[in-house]
């Protein structure tokens, strides 16, 4: 007992505990539980969750200098990544109210900063999975509970904004298609911990998080974590960690066509409406042809951050009698790819496809072959694909605090990271 309560004082357990609280407090934020119809936690107004998000920035810029390591800490970001914030910056300044877009900026700035922080500052592969079990036992444990102890925010209602998912399950999170794919990566957690040795830990986290994800309701997250799982692990099996990439780049080519190719490739269009005329992603094609439509109004800046869907810009818009979607009511446009374009213009579209795919498959194949940067790769390489892949028919990249998108974040560092510097099972404490 004293030995692990000495262990739990040193540099090493501090800064362990420290990556555990950030990543658990940023993914539940600081208004758990929320009622149907809820602004995203993150919301600028909100007096709480700025200055609880401006001392979790606080917090993380004093643990990097405090915790990391030098070497570390230069090479978190890529140079395509730090391009890509300052086409946000740019987005931001093209906003309608660059003040208001500054203050949403202003939390996906300390989210990335705070997953950074979760990636630089555990010191070993042991004290990397303390943080993992924590974060994904509390979180997962504290949905579950809230489904006895708080029914009506921990699941989506008939009074809700969206009655059509009463009785889904959303725990501590404002949407099921949160929910989903937070879980899911938890779930990627568990696989990690259980391959490390973490034989009662890891199969838990395992088995909770898929629980709760078949709960959701996500048809899309129930179909992409097998897949992202069998197409990291299966080519490792047979020792040809080389095909990953491969398969990686071929979906993402796949899905591309089979969502958006069947809105802008004009003989892929005309297909799809005589062979598969209810093939519309719940109606997502509208959004997307009409998302295809403004940006060729304005493809080199876009419209700016938050200035877009759900703003008087389009409120203003007339509405055509014949359009299956009202859009002037969505908040996004159910495609991430299509929304940076949106937001940023096409230039920051191709940096983000070199930044989100190329940059990172790049890092994956450079990771050496030491058993804790594989395990740590092969786990970050699961979450990068599912949330790449989910994000064709969601929109998440750069939208404040989403959870989704701060995992996204965290493959994206976590893969830099694993294939520059060797990671140790245990250090001396």
């Amino acid at each position: 007992m004293r030995t692990t309560l000495a262990g739990a004082f040193t540099r090493t357990g501090i800064a362990t505990a420290i990556a555990s609280l950030l990543l658990t407090i940023v993914m539940i934020s600081f208004r758990p539980f929320q009622p149907g119809g809820a602004e995203m936690p993150s919301a600028g107004g909100d007096i709480v969750n700025q200055l609880g998000f401006g001392a979790l920035g606080a917090i993380s810029i004093f643990s990097l200098f405090t915790f990391a390591d030098r070497r570390v800490l230069m090479a978190l970001f890529a140079p395509s990544f730090l391009l890509l914030l300052g086409f946000l910056m740019l987005s931001v300044a093209n906003a309608t109210d660059p003040m208001a877009a500054l203050r949403a900026a202003s939390f996906t700035i300390i989210g990335i900063l705070v997953m950074a922080t979760v990636l630089a500052i555990p010191r070993d592969a042991d004290a990397f999975s303390t943080v993992i079990a924590f974060s994904g036992i509390f979180i997962v444990v504290l949905c579950f509970v809230g489904l006895v102890l708080f029914p009506n925010e921990a699941k989506h209602t008939t009074a809700g904004a969206e009655p059509q998912h009463a009785g889904l399950w959303r725990g501590v999170f404002t949407h099921k298609n949160i929910a989903g794919p937070v879980m899911a990566c938890f779930s990627f957690g568990g696989l990690y911990l259980f391959r490390r040795g973490w034989k009662i830990t890891g199969p838990f986290l395992l088995v909770a998080a898929m629980i709760f994800m078949m709960n959701t309701g996500s048809k899309t997250t129930a179909g992409l974590v097998p897949l992202a799982i069998l197409m990291v692990a299966v080519p490792g099996i047979f020792g040809v960690r080389s095909l990953t990439p491969a398969l990686f780049l071929l979906a993402i080519i796949g899905t591309t066509i089979g969502t958006l190719g069947i809105v802008f490739i004009e003989p892929l269009r005309l297909f799809v409406h005589h062979n598969f005329p209810d093939l519309t992603y719940t109606g997502r094609t509208t959004l997307w042809e009409f998302a295809g439509e403004m940006i060729a109004k304005k493809p080199w800046t876009g419209y700016g951050y938050e200035s877009f869907w759900g703003t008087m810009f389009l409120w203003t818009m007339d509405q055509p009698f014949d359009r299956p979607w009202d859009i002037r009511s969505i908040v996004h446009g159910h495609n991430g790819y299509l929304d940076i374009a949106v937001i940023m213009g096409i230039p920051a579209l191709c940096v983000a496809a070199w930044a989100f795919f190329i940059a990172p498959l790049r890092d994956y194949m450079r990771i050496p072959m030491r058993k804790e940067n594989v395990y740590l790769g092969d786990f970050f390489m699961m979450i990068l694909l599912f949330t790449a892949l989910n994000s064709f028919l969601e929109s998440f990249f750069f939208r404040r605090a989403d959870p989704v998108w701060l995992f996204f974040v965290f493959s994206i560092i976590g893969l830099r990271l694993v294939a520059r510097f060797p990671v140790a099972t245990r250090t001396k404490r």
